[in-house]
């Protein structure tokens, strides 16, 4: 059953991928609702589930708060050492985008879906209903994972084949990660650690350079409704599934 519900994310991902290509035409609108779902993906989803997953203090600081803050110096850290290194080999001011970035964000979300697997093959080992309830979550949320890995790995300046290759793979990992519960579970902690140093990276992304990017040529009021728009979704589908 886990398994079955792995494909139903399978193709929600890929639908969402799909999507995300076929209005290249209404680009800000399109980068506006990918801010608005990354933003609500790591406010209403994945910040709460790491700190129920990981609640030890360290310092008086709950340790995932301090590794979303630890994913988000990170993501800056990165981009801007990549972005030093094409200037010096002659880059232009606009075209400090690093396909590596895109890259290493788009295998970040590959790595949450695959843990999204996981998460819903442990829940029906604990019962079906709790399976459902996580596979309802799980099969709605992969629609905007899908949308955003394609348009991450697109707005870095990869090619279309890459973007479409990390879209199949993230597409893939869950049913992977349902399948991997057959044989051993992640510790509780260790998940949820993940969860909050991933959410820094996400947010990151989404407020430094998704965002932005959005409002630079098209600073219109749709683009801030689709934003607006992309996080109340993530809101309904985390109040549907809890």
């Amino acid at each position: 059953m886990a398994v079955f519900v792995a494909l139903g994310a399978f193709l929600m991902t890929l639908a969402g991928g799909w999507t995300a290509q076929r209005v290249t035409d209404r680009r800000h609108l399109v980068l506006g609702l990918a801010g608005g779902l990354m933003l609500g993906v790591v406010g209403l989803d994945l910040l709460p589930e790491a700190l129920r997953a990981a609640g030890r203090a360290v310092f008086g600081v709950p340790a995932a708060l301090l590794l979303f803050v630890a994913g988000f110096l990170l993501a800056h850290l990165v981009e801007r050492t990549l972005a030093l290194r094409q200037a010096a080999h002659g880059a232009g001011e606009h075209e400090h985008r690093a396909p590596e970035v895109g890259l290493t964000a788009a295998g970040a979300m590959v790595g949450h879906s695959a843990m999204d697997g996981v998460a819903i093959g442990a829940a029906f080992q604990v019962g079906g209903g709790m399976g459902a309830a996580v596979a309802l979550a799980v099969v709605a949320h992969d629609f905007a994972d899908g949308f955003n890995t394609f348009t991450i790995t697109s707005l870095y300046g990869n090619a279309r084949r890459r973007a479409i290759a990390m879209l199949v793979a993230d597409a893939c990992a869950p049913v992977l990660g349902a399948l991997s519960t057959i044989f051993f579970t992640i510790p509780e902690a260790l998940l949820g650690g993940y969860l909050g140093l991933f959410g820094g990276v996400l947010l990151y992304l989404a407020a430094a350079e998704i965002l932005p990017e959005a409002h630079h040529e098209h600073p219109a009021r749709s683009t801030l409704l689709c934003t607006v728009a992309g996080a109340a979704f993530i809101w309904l589908v985390v109040g549907i599934s809890s």
